[in-house]
């Protein structure tokens, strides 16, 4: 689209152009399904590959470390899944019960919360009268929304959504959980752990990466946070693998 002209009455008055709005790019709408897709699949490649590299750290059979690797996929994708629906459930509970109570107190007192939301566009730094009218026209349209909206915090791109986070949780957690579990099952004894560990680190970067790219951060920030704390983290994991198999 081209910029538009906008001429005002008179002879004398210069030709003031105004340049077409640029669509913006927001990555907030992937906030729910992103924080649970980054959550599942680094949980997925990190307590998998830590499971299985603690296991075998203990000197246990091949087959004994590739048994706990699938019975801590298949119990850690369900318990993903079932946690982000509960905990989201518990979020989307709360703000039904307020948006109850919202519209019960608009029922009950109209004129005093009319005063509420004209007050907190005052305190945006909005003039009176005209906070007062902005407010009375959005509540004559969807009172309940208008306060959830400005009141409460609660917006249609934020609102809790169990089921999305749930299978989101379950399929990442899963995707993650066979990036070591195939590094495993293809590495031979000596090169067992190193292999995962290698697999799992790189997998992990590129988890970072993505997750960073999606939400408009510094990839390499992410990529390298992620890393360190898992390396730390599967590190912990060997340690006690070692000290248990040595002791039993």
């Amino acid at each position: 689209m081209g910029s538009a002209k906008v001429v005002a009455p008179g002879a004398n008055v210069p030709i003031v152009s105004v340049a077409a709005h640029v669509a913006e790019h927001h990555r907030i709408h992937r906030a729910g399904w992103l924080r649970a897709a980054v959550l599942g699949a680094n949980d997925g490649l990190l307590s998998v590959g830590g499971l299985l590299i603690g296991v075998a750290a203990a000197n246990a059979s091949r087959n004994t470390v590739l048994t706990a690797g699938f019975a801590g996929l298949a119990a850690g994708a369900l318990s993903m899944g079932v946690g982000e629906y509960i905990s989201v459930s518990s979020q989307r509970d709360a703000e039904e019960a307020d948006l109850r109570v919202e519209g019960e107190a608009i029922e009950a007192h109209p004129t005093a919360e009319l005063h509420e939301l004209a007050k907190i566009y005052e305190d945006r730094g909005v003039e009176p009268g005209l906070a007062r009218l902005v407010a009375e026209q959005l509540m004559a349209h969807d009172a309940v929304g208008a306060h959830a909206r400005d009141e409460l915090g609660i917006t249609e791109i934020q609102k809790a959504r169990p089921f999305q986070a749930a299978w989101v949780s379950v399929c990442a957690f899963s995707l993650g959980g066979i990036v070591p579990l195939l590094a495993c099952y293809f590495g031979t004894r000596p090169i067992r752990i190193a292999l995962t560990v290698l697999v799992t680190s790189l997998a992990l970067l590129g988890l970072g990466a993505w997750g960073a790219q999606l939400g408009g951060a510094p990839r390499s920030r992410a990529a390298v946070r992620t890393l360190v704390l898992s390396l730390v983290s599967m590190a912990v994991t060997y340690g006690i693998g070692r000290i248990v198999g040595a002791a039993v």
